[in-house]
């Protein structure tokens, strides 16, 4: 009888994705998978709170507009160029632009500039920071009437 040689009738042993042969109990085998997801979860959280930031920012910005068009509004009415209340008129201007008025006030003796205060409630995880506040005084150009 003829011996055979048992390694090379064993079927090939596995290999690598590289092309090495695989080794098998190795302590840091897959771990790259688990680095992986940390990663991606890390990401993902990284994603959620600059989106959150710009939707506070946005919202921040809306309040500030309206709080803008609001004093223009109610100064324009305080002039008597337009007709009304001045801060029913700013009241008004802010409701059209997503806001809630939270303070008008005529600011000067002649009562032509007018100061206006807004805010913009912020919903879900932002809640917590409270509302998006617009701050604006309009009025006449210096040495106007």
């Amino acid at each position: 009888m003829r011996a055979t040689n048992r390694r090379s009738a064993a079927p090939n042993p596995p290999r690598s994705v590289l092309g090495g042969p695989a080794e098998h109990g190795h302590p840091d085998e897959g771990s790259g998978t688990v680095h992986g997801m940390s990663i991606a979860v890390l990401m993902c959280a990284m994603l959620i709170v600059i989106l959150l930031l710009g939707q506070a920012g946005i919202s921040m910005h809306r309040a500030v507009k309206a709080a803008d068009l609001a004093a223009l509004a109610a100064a324009d009415t305080a002039r008597g160029l337009a007709s009304g209340v001045p801060c029913d008129v700013a009241r008004a201007v802010a409701a059209e632009n997503g806001a809630v008025m939270d303070h008008c006030e005529l600011a000067t003796r002649e009562q032509t500039t007018v100061d206006v205060r807004t805010s913009i409630a912020l919903f879900g995880p932002l809640e917590p920071l409270g509302p998006a506040m617009g701050v604006s005084r309009a009025g006449p150009p210096p040495g106007g009437p």
